[in-house]
């Protein structure tokens, strides 16, 4: 790709908001204090990680100086990333670590989401600067964390409910919704992240069962998200929950315009099967719905992937992201093509701006 061009508002607006950055505690004790006291000696545990970048799955050169986690020194972050791309808000997404939906005890992976979202406040969002964040959820237990959202999502630098991609029954299920109606009453929409798909109990990660490789499991992401967006639309959460905004985190953008396209398609000869969906489903989804770029699809023709951008709409529905610290981390400087100015205008930052609430100044954001 070549360099985008940068651009500075001249009004004061946000020109980069990154939609997706991890952070981590240096050592699992910061996380430990908060859980309650039976889970206490049992600390931080999770599935065993079946795929997984063998090499490093952060970037080396993000290990702070202390040889601690990438993503778990502040100075370190902003120096590398925050202040050396000028990025207005960082919206954290969490230790993506924790495999919550992976976890077989639902108590444990509950209480542990609860713990980390503690931790994340007041560890980060008490920082202040760019920082906001996201609360992650364990949705086996919908309604502890429905009352989660309730409690933890009155922080005014909370933007956000963060669920793992995977899952052992797909979200739109009428189980989950007890979280969607406290996500849309507190006015905080609700993200999908990869990475637990195929650990722990969660189902293969691949509609062809469990691959051998990483770079199976990396390259399918997109399917997972699939899965999971036609269920919200099929299973009526969309219609039902018309203020509840929902964005897929990390699983590519290129398949959405074909998803759309092959679900109106279908709409059209069985919508006696969803009558409760009164216009095409691809309306809801640009409504409803935003994708985040990263990790960005890169033809060898930088053309084509702006057509793509064109076709679903991207002026409005997508939102830049780095995926920092992790090993395939998008810069914003050469990761997409060039833009037309209003699209490039709302794919850096005034669509995240617009979802999240945010101010033009992120001093003016409390911190408690």
């Amino acid at each position: 790709m070549t360099r985008r061009r940068t651009q500075r508002s001249t009004d004061g607006a946000p020109t980069l908001i990154d939609c997706d950055i991890h952070q981590r505690w240096k050592d699992e004790s910061e996380v430990i204090q908060y859980l309650p006291e039976q889970y206490k000696d049992r600390g931080l545990q999770a599935p065993e990680i079946l795929y997984d970048n063998v090499a490093e799955f952060s970037r080396r050169d993000a290990i702070p100086d202390d040889g601690s986690h990438p993503g778990s020194d502040i100075p370190k972050m902003k120096d590398q990333h925050l202040d050396e791309f000028g990025v207005d808000y960082a919206i954290l997404t969490g230790n993506s670590y924790l495999n919550l939906t992976a976890l077989p005890n639902d108590d444990y992976a509950a209480e542990l989401a609860v713990a980390s979202n503690k931790w994340a406040i007041d560890r980060w969002l008490s920082e202040g600067g760019p920082f906001v964040g996201s609360l992650l959820a364990a949705p086996q237990k919908p309604k502890r964390m429905a009352e989660m959202i309730r409690n933890l999502g009155q922080h005014p630098r909370v933007v956000q409910v963060v669920m793992p991609m995977a899952a052992q029954l797909p979200y739109g299920h009428e189980y989950y919704w007890p979280m969607y109606e406290a996500a849309e009453e507190m006015g905080l929409p609700i993200a999908l992240h990869p990475y637990t798909e195929g650990h722990g109990v969660t189902r293969p990660p691949t509609g062809a069962g469990y691959p051998r490789t990483y770079f199976e499991w990396h390259t399918l992401l997109g399917t997972y998200a699939m899965g999971q967006l036609v269920s919200l639309v099929a299973e009526g959460v969309l219609p039902s929950f018309p203020d509840l905004d929902f964005v897929v985190i990390e699983g590519g953008l290129s398949w959405v315009p074909h998803f759309l396209w092959r679900m109106d398609k279908d709409w059209k000869a069985l919508r006696a099967q969803v009558p409760y969906l009164e216009k095409p489903p691809s309306e809801y989804v640009k409504d409803q719905v935003r994708f985040t770029t990263q990790p960005i699809e890169e033809p060898d023709d930088s053309e084509h992937l702006l057509q793509i951008l064109k076709m679903m709409n991207a002026s409005e529905t997508v939102m830049f992201a780095s995926d920092y610290p992790h090993w395939d981390t998008d810069s914003p400087l050469y990761a997409l093509p060039p833009m037309p100015e209003e699209m490039e205008a709302g794919v850096m930052a005034g669509n995240a701006q617009e979802l999240y609430g945010l101010p033009d100044d992120p001093a003016s954001l409390p911190t408690k």
